[in-house]
């Protein structure tokens, strides 16, 4: 099983920036826990700050992948064609984002992804990425019945 996680501007300072409501760590730090506490599945990882460059990762691993986590950071409620890229895209999207944009400022209510992913986690804290890579790995063992 191949899982992508993409994740979006500024994740590249986990553990440095805002760590009220990012947290303390930084996401290689915790994408190594996850790849030793599921050495069944093989776990890649892309981040960039670079809005192309996350809509050109998305079709690059969008018809290969079994699944794919998705935090587009800022990008979420201001790109339509991250959206557009996972509307077009084959693979499942599961969107997570650490802290909960519901309680945040009333722009980031807003997402160009969520009705296109197979389901959003929101507010959960890093934690949300397992949680979608466990929902995507169930779905897949459901899907090869």
């Amino acid at each position: 099983m191949k899982i992508a996680i993409i994740n979006g501007p500024n994740i590249n300072l986990l553990g440095k920036r805002e760590t009220g409501i990012y947290g303390n760590r930084s996401f290689e730090d915790y994408f190594r826990e996850l790849q030793e506490k599921y050495p069944a599945v093989n776990l890649y990882y892309f981040q960039s700050n670079i809005e192309g460059d996350l809509v050109n990762e998305l079709q690059r691993v969008g018809y290969d992948y079994d699944g794919i986590i998705l935090n587009p950071a800022a990008y979420t409620h201001t790109s339509v064609a991250i959206g557009d890229a996972v509307a077009a895209i084959t693979t499942p999207v599961v969107e997570v984002h650490i802290s909960n944009v519901h309680a945040r400022e009333d722009f980031r209510k807003f997402s160009h992804v969520s009705a296109k992913s197979a389901g959003s986690i929101f507010g959960l804290g890093l934690k949300g990425y397992e949680l979608a890579l466990q929902f995507l790995m169930e779905r897949n063992n459901h899907q090869s019945l």
